[in-house]
């Protein structure tokens, strides 16, 4: 891979980034590398110093809320919770998502045709 294509890859992860943040803190309450793990899952390749920016957006924006929860394994974990807002933004964007991604499959699939 191109170090241009892979500059490609990695814009695009980052401009879904609080989409998926948001749909997954929607499921479940998580804390920052428990939502780096679940973004892992879904084969995206993201580290705590892409997810953590993001989280902190989220926060100031008043779209998550957060909470401390001790853990038995180290110190206390900073647990996100969506909010009404965070979820109203969610929707939003997730729109938003819909719309770009059937330009793309509709400007790619003529593209292929032969």
């Amino acid at each position: 891979m191109s170090r241009i294509q892979a500059q490609q890859d990695a814009q695009m992860v980052r401009s879904v980034l609080p989409l998926l943040t948001l749909t997954l803190i929607a499921e479940e309450e998580s804390y920052g590398y428990q939502l780096v793990e679940r973004l892992a899952k879904m084969g995206l390749d993201v580290t705590t110093g892409l997810v953590y920016p993001v989280l902190s957006r989220l926060e100031r924006d008043g779209w998550v809320s957060t909470r401390m929860v001790s853990s038995p394994t180290g110190p206390p974990r900073k647990y996100f919770a969506l909010t009404a807002a965070g979820e109203t933004a969610k929707e939003t964007a997730r729109e938003q998502w819909r719309l770009v991604a059937s330009a793309v499959r509709n400007a790619t699939e003529r593209d292929s045709k032969p």
